[in-house]
C-alpha cells in the first residue's frame, strides 16, 4: 500500500501547476504556456487519483487506460474539428461538461453511501457532506443544462434527433418567469435542507436533480446574444464552484484548490464584462437586453459604396483602425483582415485594432480570432485606449461590429444606453464591412450607418474584405 504522502504531494505538483498556469493566463504572450501548464496540472491530478484508486483496488488497469484513452480521443476530435466561429460554442459546452462531471460524482458518492448505508450520524460531519452534495448537485446541473442552452443560443438552434430538421431556440422571457426561477432556487435550497434532516431518502436527491437542470435552462434562455460573453464566463465559474463542492464530498483537495481557483477568476471575468457592458450581473439574469426593432421597421437608407471607392480612400493615409465585430468571425475574415493591415503597412500607413471587451460571443473572442491570423499583440488596443487616438485615425474599418460601436449609447436611453462604445465615428472616414443595414443584438438602429462621414460596403466580411485587397494592389 502506497503511503497517502504520496498522494498528497503528487497533488500538490498539481495544485503548483494550476496556480502557475494560471498566472501566465495573464496575458496574451504568455497564455499559451499557461495553458499547457493547466493542462499537464490536470493530466497530473488525474493520473494520481486513478493510480491512487488502483492501489487500493477500486479500479484495474483497464479501466484506467480505457478512461484515458477514450476522453483524449473525444477532445482531440472536437479541439481539432470545431472551426473558430465555434469556438464560443465549444466553450459553453466544456463549461457544461466541467459542471455536469462535479454533479455525477457527487450523485455516484451519495447514491453509494445510501446503498452502503455509511450515513454519518448527525452532527457537524454529516451536515458537510450533504450541503456540499446539495451545493454540487444544485450548481453542477445548474451549469450542465445552463450551459447547453447557451450552446444552442450561440449555435442558433439544434437540431431535432432523427428529422433532421433545425429549430432555433427561444428567447422568452416573460416577466413572471423571474418568479419562477427564484421560486425553483429556493425549493432546491429548500430540499437540500430536507434532505439534511432524513439523509436517507433518495428522493429529495433526485428533487434536487430534477429543479436545478430546471433552473439552468430557465436562467439562460431568456438571456439575448448580447449578453452572451458574460453567461459563458459566469458558467465557466460556476463549473469551478461545483468542482470545489464536490472536493469537499470526496475529500480531494486539489479539486477544492482547482475549482476555487477556476470559480474566482470566472467571477472577476464576468464582473468585468459587465462593466465593459454598463450592467449588472442583476440585469443579465433577469432582465431582457434588446429593443424590438428588425429590418423591416427601419425607414431610414444608406447608398453603398464599392471596394475600389474604399481603395482610393485608403490610398495615402497616415492611420488606420479596424474594429472587429461577431460578423467577422462568421464570415472567418481574419486573414483577410490581416492582410489588408500588411498591404496598408507596406504604403506607410500605421494599423492598429480596436477592441471592445464583449465583441463576439465569449471574452476574449476577437483577440483569438485575431493571433489566429498572427497580429502581433501589441498592435491589440483596448476600448479605452483606442477611444483616446480615434480622433487621429484617418479611417476606421468596422467589420462585423454593430452595436459596440453604435453612438446612440452615449445618450444614455434605450436598450445601449450606458453601454461603453469604441467611438468609430471620431475618426475622419467610417468604413463598415455588413451585409445590410440590420440592426444587432440590442435591436437598435445604428445612427453611425447613415452620417456623411461613413462608407458602406454591403456584403459578407470575407468577400468584401478580399475585394477591397484586390482594389489596393491595384492602385
Amino acid at each position: 500500500m502506497v503511503s497517502a504522502a504520496v498522494w498528497d504531494i503528487g497533488y500538490l505538483f498539481s495544485a503548483a501547476l494550476f496556480i502557475f498556469g494560471i498566472k501566465q493566463l495573464s496575458s496574451p504572450k504568455t497564455a499559451p504556456r499557461g495553458n499547457r501548464l493547466g493542462a499537464l496540472g490536470m493530466l497530473l491530478a488525474v493520473l494520481v487519483t486513478l493510480s491512487r484508486m488502483y492501489s487500493e483496488g477500486i479500479i484495474g488497469w483497464e479501466l484506467i487506460v480505457g478512461g484515458l484513452v477514450l476522453g483524449s480521443v473525444i477532445g482531440a476530435f472536437m479541439a481539432t474539428r470545431v472551426e473558430m466561429t465555434g469556438m464560443p460554442e465549444l466553450v459553453a459546452l466544456f463549461n457544461g461538461f466541467g459542471g455536469g462531471a462535479s454533479a455525477l460524482v457527487a450523485l455516484s458518492e451519495v447514491l453509494d453511501r445510501l446503498q452502503e448505508s455509511d450515513i454519518p450520524d448527525p452532527g457537524i460531519e454529516l451536515y458537510v457532506i450533504w450541503v456540499a452534495i446539495g451545493l454540487s448537485g444544485l450548481v453542477g446541473w445548474m451549469t450542465l443544462t445552463g450551459s447547453l442552452v447557451a450552446m444552442m443560443k450561440l449555435k442558433g438552434g439544434f437540431v431535432i434527433p432523427f428529422s433532421g430538421k433545425w429549430v432555433r431556440f427561444p428567447t422568452w422571457g416573460p416577466s413572471w418567469l423571474n418568479s419562477v426561477k427564484v421560486i425553483l432556487l429556493l425549493g432546491s435550497l429548500g430540499l437540500i435542507l430536507l434532505s439534511i434532516d432524513d439523509p436517507s431518502n433518495s428522493d429529495y436527491i433526485w428533487g434536487i436533480v430534477a429543479l436545478s437542470s430546471l433552473l439552468g435552462v430557465l436562467f439562460v434562455m431568456p438571456i439575448g446574444g448580447a449578453d452572451m460573453p458574460v453567461v459563458v464566463s459566469l458558467l465557466n465559474s460556476l463549473s469551478g464552484i461545483a468542482a470545489a463542492f464536490t472536493g469537499f464530498v470526496i475529500g480531494n483537495n486539489v479539486l477544492i484548490i482547482a475549482g476555487s481557483m477556476v470559480g474566482a477568476a470566472g467571477l472577476i471575468l464576468t464582473f468585468i464584462m459587465c462593466k465593459a457592458m454598463n450592467r449588472t450581473l442583476p440585469d443579465v439574469l433577469f432582465k431582457a437586453f434588446g429593443g424590438t426593432a428588425d429590418k423591416a421597421q427601419l425607414s431610414r437608407t444608406k447608398v453603398g459604396s464599392d471596394p475600389v471607392e474604399v481603395a482610393m480612400i485608403c490610398d495615402g493615409i497616415s492611420k488606420c483602425v479596424v474594429i472587429p465585430g461577431y460578423g467577422m468571425a462568421v464570415s472567418q475574415a481574419q486573414h483577410s483582415v490581416k492582410e489588408f493591415a500588411d498591404l496598408m503597412e507596406a504604403r506607410g500607413a500605421e494599423v492598429s485594432y480596436g477592441i471592445h471587451p464583449v465583441a463576439g460571443r465569449m471574452p476574449g473572442h476577437m483577440n483569438v480570432l485575431m493571433a489566429e491570423a498572427n497580429v502581433p499583440y501589441e498592435k491589440l488596443i483596448e476600448m479605452d485606449d483606442i477611444n483616446n487616438e480615434m480622433a487621429e485615425m484617418d479611417v476606421a474599418l468596422v467589420i462585423g461590429a454593430n452595436d459596440t460601436v453604435n453612438p446612440v449609447a452615449r445618450s444614455g436611453e434605450g436598450p445601449l444606453g450606458g453601454m461603453p462604445i469604441i467611438n468609430a465615428d471620431a475618426a475622419r472616414i467610417v468604413v463598415i464591412i455588413k451585409r445590410s443595414l440590420s440592426v444587432g443584438y440590442a435591436g437598435v438602429d445604428n445612427d453611425l450607418f447613415y452620417e456623411d462621414s461613413t462608407m458602406m460596403l454591403f456584403g459578407d466580411g470575407k468577400k468584401m474584405m478580399n475585394e477591397l485587397n484586390a482594389a489596393i494592389k491595384e492602385l
